[in-house]
């Protein structure tokens, strides 16, 4: 059985340390970095690529939904789980749209964050009871669980055309993704064709009107 490798971001030492304490206990699972800011978080899932990151909404430099949209560029593999202390329907729906794959109170159940931690390592959208709700509320509204932005592309190529639409080049995009220049040149030259296009401006206009290279 594969280990499921746990970040924890949070501004609260006391409830890192609570959640290394759980995870400690749990078969299969092992923290594998913590971080207090947002900026930290991203240096986290970036170096050490856990499976999941236990994201706190509110962190001291910024929110972390703010931060999702650089860890879908810089570790775009990497499950993320929001925790916070609001359970309205907007905090559900904006985590969703953000990129979320679970969203816990950190008020639940230990359990009930563990399930959320493996239901995200399977690939698993997974909210907690108490926030259950609201979510099936925006499911039957039609919003739907998220869905990634041209999601014709594979993480690894939508990450590259994030970059690509943000004005970088070859080296700057292996640099920010940790790929060998070659690799993205690769891709980038493929982007056209799976994108129906002819031409990489076109693969740019395409990636800024799905909402990439902010």
């Amino acid at each position: 059985m594969s280990v499921v490798r746990v970040g924890v971001v949070d501004d609260h030492a006391l409830f890192r340390e609570g959640v290394r304490a759980l995870l400690a206990g749990e078969v299969g699972m092992e923290v594998v970095g913590e971080a207090g800011d947002a900026k930290s978080g991203i240096r986290l899932a970036v170096v050490e690529r856990p499976t999941v990151l236990l994201l706190d909404v509110h962190l001291p430099d910024g929110s972390g939904l703010d931060a999702i949209h650089e860890l879908r560029r810089a570790a775009p593999n990497v499950a993320i789980v929001m925790l916070t202390m609001a359970d309205g329907d907007a905090a559900v729906a904006e985590a969703l749209s953000a990129g979320a794959v679970g969203y816990v109170l950190k008020g639940a159940d230990p359990d009930e964050l563990v399930r959320a931690i493996r239901a995200a390592a399977r690939g698993d959208l997974l909210f907690g009871p108490s926030v259950a709700d609201g979510a099936r509320r925006l499911l039957q509204a039609g919003s739907g669980p998220w869905r990634p932005p041209l999601p014709e592309l594979s993480e690894r190529e939508r990450a590259i055309a994030d970059h690509l639409a943000a004005g970088r080049d070859a080296p700057e995009i292996a640099d920010a993704l940790h790929l060998s220049v070659k690799t993205v040149r690769n891709v980038l030259a493929m982007l056209p064709r799976r994108l129906g296009v002819s031409s990489r401006e076109e693969v740019v206009t395409r990636a800024r009107d799905a909402g990439l290279g902010r």
